[in-house]
């Protein structure tokens, strides 16, 4: 079908004479999932229940997605630990900020016992060295049940053990420590970054992380807010910033992609917007503000009240690039789907995929035409995405509006990879705010 799994291919280091410029630029393409459009609004579905649960944990930074709910839109990206240097396929996950790999305790004769590079080998690192329970870096991290936080009890040099949780009961169990990581260079030789931290696991159990739904990935980079995701932790030296872009995956062959860590050369023309910080239960998370909602330039009536985040930290918009659709508030979304459902006249087809409100039939229309849609943002700037991105093809000659509702009355909005294709967007960490633009996705 016409959802997208976004790959990693390779990761290239392109350095610039000054600091500021260095990036890493990260190739994907795009591959169709064995899905429907209904299962894959139930992988969308099962995310935003991961999300939202994320938001009710009591511990700070715990972040508990990542891209292996979704089926679709997911990165993936080679990325070397250790000394001498070990590959490890890794999903890059912009809802979540810790980067765990899948470990192995193995000291000899490892591929007898394993495929190679299916886990990483920490013995047979030099530069591997182990967080202890009393660091400050240990608080960042959940634990394990019989060992939440440090005590008298515990020895000065006991290890730091996480115990990071996903909705559907899936564990990522371990420990926390500090390792040397390398990147490809154009030049075919690797650039080294020290000390970077990353929870090594040793045991993973549920779908989410050990199920056909991971793909064989061999662990998560967090890509999100975070004090310990993988772009902080870079940090001055990338620039504090990534983006990346989306292209059209109706083309056939489908065109390269990229996620980029850093600055690249060259102007894009952004228009910005803030991105928010709520609270640190929700720190992984890219926030940003909907104002209102235009349908052909007409404004929506809809309560600013709908996009507010309350006290509690509910509510709100969260940019996501691991889930396909976009969800909307109900309120917010029956009043766009009942504008659509004014202007658009065009037939309605026997049947259509369930879980979808509006479908037409585009049979003997080359150019079907539909509303277009808006959204304004804080900032004033306003995001205007092209109708694929708001109607998929379902079947032949038939088109469907690719928004949902969020039901629940402590969710919260999100901005799908689909609506975000086309657009080079940058997540500018530093200055706290999302840049996107039309342009910038040929280079």
């Amino acid at each position: 079908m016409l959802f997208i799994i976004i790959i990693l291919l390779t990761l290239t280091h392109i350095c610039h004479s000054a600091a500021t410029n260095s990036f890493l630029r990260l190739p994907l393409r795009h591959v169709t999932p064995p899905q429907s459009p209904a299962q894959s609004l139930s992988a969308d579905s099962a995310r935003l229940s991961a999300l939202l649960s994320t938001l009710h944990r009591k511990q700070p930074n715990l972040p508990v997605t990542s891209g292996a709910y979704a089926g679709a839109g997911q990165y993936f990206v080679t990325l070397h630990l250790g000394t001498p240097p070990q590959p490890l396929l890794l999903i890059a996950d912009t809802g979540s900020d810790l980067i765990w790999v899948a470990c192995s305790a193995c000291r000899s004769d490892c591929a007898a016992t394993r495929p190679p590079h299916s886990a990483f080998l920490a013995r047979h690192s030099s530069s591997y060295s182990l967080h202890h329970c009393f660091d400050p870096a240990c608080r960042l991290v959940p634990h394990p049940r019989a060992n939440r936080v440090c005590n008298n009890r515990t020895r000065l040099h006991s290890p730091c053990r996480y115990e990071y949780s996903y909705a559907d009961g899936s564990l990522s169990t371990g420990l926390f420590a500090k390792e040397t990581t390398s990147f490809n260079s154009t030049t075919g030789r690797l650039i080294q970054q020290d000390s970077l931290t990353f929870g090594c696991g040793f045991k993973m159990s549920g779908p989410s992380v050990s199920g056909p739904g991971f793909h064989g990935a061999q662990g998560v980079m967090g890509l999100g807010r975070g004090p310990i995701s993988f772009v902080t932790q870079l940090g001055r030296r990338f620039g504090n910033k990534f983006s990346y872009c989306l292209k059209d995956y109706t083309v056939i062959p489908p065109p390269t992609s990229y996620l980029l860590i850093g600055t690249a050369p060259g102007s894009s023309r952004f228009r910005y917007t803030p991105l928010i910080q709520t609270t640190p239960l929700s720190s992984p998370f890219y926030y940003i503000g909907i104002k209102s909602i235009y349908v052909d330039n007409v404004k929506l009536r809809i309560s600013p009240s709908v996009w507010k985040i309350d006290k509690s930290g509910n509510g709100g918009t969260i940019v996501d690039s691991g889930t396909t659709l976009t969800f909307l508030p109900d309120v917010a979304y029956r009043e766009v789907l009942a504008a659509f459902r004014r202007r658009v006249k065009l037939p309605t087809p026997e049947t259509w995929p369930p879980n979808f409100d509006l479908c037409f039939n585009v049979s003997g229309d080359q150019k079907p035409k539909v509303p277009k849609l808006s959204f304004k943002l804080a900032g004033d700037s306003v995001f205007s995405p092209p109708a694929g991105n708001y109607f998929i093809d379902t079947a032949e000659d038939v088109k469907c509006f690719a928004l949902q509702p969020v039901t629940s009355p402590d969710g919260f909005s999100v901005i799908g990879n689909l609506m975000q294709q086309g657009f080079l967007m940058e997540f500018d960490i530093g200055k706290s705010r999302l840049g996107y633009s039309r342009r910038g996705c040929s280079k």
